[in-house]
């Protein structure tokens, strides 16, 4: 049974802010007298994380999950509760701690701009400590799963943004981190970039059993990699299970189109007592609870004269944006 990497408990996080008036008598005002309050961004969070688990953390624009990544990662300091990652306590920053971990923001970089990738890759090796023959078979691994090869001995400013963003994990992952803390990895990639960056963080997790948290606002990201998520409500913890179950309980709804043979079977569904959104002609489109989908289909088999149907997913994007705007109560 894999063992727990990650436990956090009533985690807190404030931070002191200050505010001003506006115009130059605001600004005098602020600079005599300053005025601050604290801000409460994390609220009291607790959950685990196994080994080799990917976790998709998801919320709105300013609900903590950036917050809680940084906190995990060691930069940002808890102001309560416990937090141990990999054995350690992040916030005090040991060798070994930061040689089992990585952290990837997608709006961030750490390649050197004038320099190719190569040299930011040698000089990453240098500082964990690994020789360079072993260094080299390691970008050469890499690269190779990454299908980038000639782009690292050109200039990181000449590169593509999907290629830059290759370069980086290769740069992130030279040392071999256990843990992969990934905020917004796919922002500004294209679908192809995008769909390139999930194949591979699917192959690294199977191969290395890496553990990787994850932030996204592309669904995609989401619903490919994680099986598991945490919603993240004004810093308090509002899901924490499986996607599916999730995406079951906010959507218990299914939509059927239907397309009868005849326009006459159309208009005789339609007053079966079936829940109808639309109708044109032959065909028709309804609405069903999950758990009444079978005996549904079986009726509408047994008594109409069908050519056609199609049971509609409702749209993940939809679904999600009502995670982000429901209050802890509410999921």
């Amino acid at each position: 049974m894999a063992k727990n990497i990650i436990d956090v408990r009533n985690l807190s996080k404030s931070f002191d802010i200050s505010s001003k008036e506006p115009g130059l008598k605001g600004t005098i005002k602020h600079f005599f007298k300053r005025q601050t309050k604290s801000l409460k961004v994390i609220k009291e969070i607790s959950f685990e994380i196994k080994e080799g688990e990917i976790v998709g953390f998801l919320g709105a624009n300013g609900a903590g999950k950036t917050t809680i990544l940084k906190i995990l990662c060691g930069l940002i300091y808890p102001s309560e509760g416990s937090i141990i990652v990999s054995g350690y306590f992040p916030y005090k920053r040991r060798d070994n701690f930061l040689k089992n971990i990585t952290l990837i923001m997608g709006q961030k970089q750490q390649l050197i701009w004038d320099l190719p990738p190569i040299e930011s890759f040698y000089l990453n090796a240098s500082i964990y400590d690994i020789d360079k023959f072993e260094a080299k078979r390691r970008i050469k691994n890499l690269s190779d799963m990454l299908e980038i090869d000639h782009e690292l001995f050109i200039p990181v400013r000449k590169l593509s943004l999907g290629q830059r963003m290759k370069s980086e994990l290769i740069a992130a992952l030279i040392h071999k981190p256990k843990i992969l803390f990934l905020d917004e990895p796919t922002l500004g990639l294209d679908i192809n970039a995008q769909r390139n960056l999930r194949n591979f963080l699917q192959k690294y997790n199977k191969e290395t059993n890496a553990t990787i948290c994850l932030t996204s606002h592309y669904m995609k990201d989401i619903t490919s990699l994680c099986k598991r998520v945490i919603c993240v409500h004004n810093g308090s913890i509002s899901y924490d299970g499986e996607l599916d179950l999730l995406l079951k309980k906010l959507s218990p709804i299914k939509e059927i189109s239907i397309f009868c043979r005849s326009e006459e079977d159309a208009n005789h569904l339609k007053n079966s007592g079936f829940k109808v959104k639309n109708k044109t002609k032959k065909e028709i489109t309804i609405k069903v609870e999950n758990n009444s989908i079978t005996s549904a289909l079986k009726t509408i088999l047994n008594n109409f004269d069908i050519e056609d149907l199609y049971i509609n997913e409702p749209p993940i994007d939809e679904i999600i944006g009502k995670i982000l705007i429901k209050k802890d109560h509410d999921i």
